[in-house]
């Protein structure tokens, strides 16, 4: 069975730092571009950031660009979103999800993970 794990959530305080992390299981992650998306309460979901399978290629929401950092390390199966200078508008539930065509912020993803929930307050 496919599954897509997030893990690294939590609360922080503003100016603070997480990084998420999406495990793959029953499948190699290497195939798959990988993109993260977020949904804050009230709104819809939005893609965060997107990344090709090598990982040579990324882009990013203008929200976050130059705060956040997307990478992977296909020899553990993981991508990562590494997020600095988080601001309260970063509250959300984050959702990593495989799609198999790289595009602006991984359109047409096909597999989703469980999401994980950032909080950012003081």
């Amino acid at each position: 069975q496919l599954q897509l794990v997030e893990s690294g959530g939590g609360l922080v305080q503003p100016g603070g730092s997480l990084r998420l992390s999406c495990a793959a299981s029953g499948f190699t992650l290497n195939y798959y571009v990988i993109g993260w998306f977020r949904q804050a309460p009230g709104k819809e979901r939005e893609g965060v950031s997107c990344i090709s399978t090598s990982g040579g290629s990324t882009n990013y929401a203008d929200s976050v660009k130059g705060r956040f950092t997307i990478s992977r390390d296909n020899a553990k199966n993981t991508v990562y979103l590494q997020m600095n200078n988080l601001k309260p508008e970063d509250t959300a539930v984050y959702y990593c999800a495989a799609t198999l065509r790289y595009s602006r912020l991984c359109a047409s993803p096909i597999y989703w993970g469980q999401g994980t929930q950032v909080t950012v307050s003081s």
